[in-house]
């Protein structure tokens, strides 16, 4: 899947020869919305409230919609907590790291810090020896049959049960640090319980918290991942490792939100905010550093691609 032939990119006035934006544009597009990004944070939350609140209202026929929106929320939560282990969520470090952890990560079962830790060598070298990432999108493109494996799999939440005993393990870990981080992550989940008892809705807790994050968070995270790098290759070009996908407005609300879609861009500068992804990309593309002939033309077409037998394989 990797591209044959590449675009060649020519020089502008805000990018490279190389791809890389130029000092000047660079420059603008780092800043951080600290003010907007607050808003999504708290956005995000209020969204979570009202499908709880949707639920209960209207009963068990909004229960599986309910819960196919909380794993979304999931990957809200991802995305925004991906932002904040780059320190790119808020200008102030502290208050990005304090939100990254307690309002993202451990309400996910995600300890932000070592996350950023993996994260860093995921960017620092795309399919390398130390890539963190390799066991969610190695040996792609696979047969349909082996992605439908890989998918019921994460919808029956078999996937997020091997992660959370991984996760369990960590209450008896050697490192004090990691057991530290695992009460932390157990405090947080303990209080959303609580207030799920509170409420007098015991049951929204494992339904529309632990279901969600152990099935359709696990299939959101997998089809996201795989189209992000499926079937690439180490390379100093990031489009040899990553692949570019043109971002519809539904896949942007149900799988890759907050404009984490726009990943080739991220790659390229791993220190642009979020909000300004768009504007590197379409950058990139004035360059011709990516094109429509380079570029997937949505995420069913990358899917579709990655479950093809390779080249010279039986069907």
């Amino acid at each position: 899947m990797v591209p044959e032939v590449l675009p060649v990119c020519h020089q502008t006035a805000r990018i490279r020869p190389d791809g890389r934006p130029t000092a000047e544009f660079r420059e603008q597009l780092r800043r951080i919305p600290s003010l907007r990004n607050a808003v999504s944070v708290a956005a995000t939350w209020v969204q979570i409230g009202a499908i709880v609140w949707a639920a209960i209202a209207f009963g068990p026929w909004a229960w599986p919609p309910a819960v196919l929106l909380m794993g979304r929320a999931f990957a809200q939560l991802a995305s925004l907590m991906h932002e904040a282990a780059h320190r790119l969520l808020f200008a102030d470090k502290r208050a990005n790291d304090i939100v990254g952890r307690w309002l993202l990560g451990f309400p996910s079962f995600t300890s932000t810090d070592v996350y950023r830790r993996v994260h860093m060598a995921h960017h620092r070298d795309e399919f390398g020896p130390d890539e963190p990432d390799i066991p969610l999108y190695i040996g792609y493109p696979v047969g349909r049959a082996s992605l439908r494996r890989k998918l019921l799999r994460d919808a029956t939440g078999r996937t997020g049960l091997k992660l959370m005993r991984g996760l369990f393990r960590n209450a008896r870990s050697a490192d004090p640090r990691s057991r530290r981080t695992f009460w932390k992550i157990m405090s947080v989940q303990a209080a959303l319980a609580g207030a799920a008892i509170g409420s007098g809705h015991w049951w929204l807790y494992p339904v529309f918290w632990l279901l969600p994050y152990l099935t359709v968070w696990r299939v959101i995270n997998r089809l996201r991942s795989i189209a992000e790098h499926g079937g690439m290759q180490r390379s100093p070009d990031r489009r040899e490792s990553t692949h570019s996908i043109s971002q519809h407005p539904l896949a942007r609300f149900l799988l890759v939100p907050y404009n984490i879609g726009w990943h080739l861009a991220h790659h390229v500068d791993a220190g642009v905010p979020f909000r300004n992804l768009p504007a590197l990309h379409d950058a990139l593309n004035e360059a011709g550093y990516v094109s429509p002939s380079f570029e997937y033309p949505s995420y069913t077409a990358i899917w579709k691609a990655l479950s093809a037998p390779p080249v010279g394989a039986g069907a």
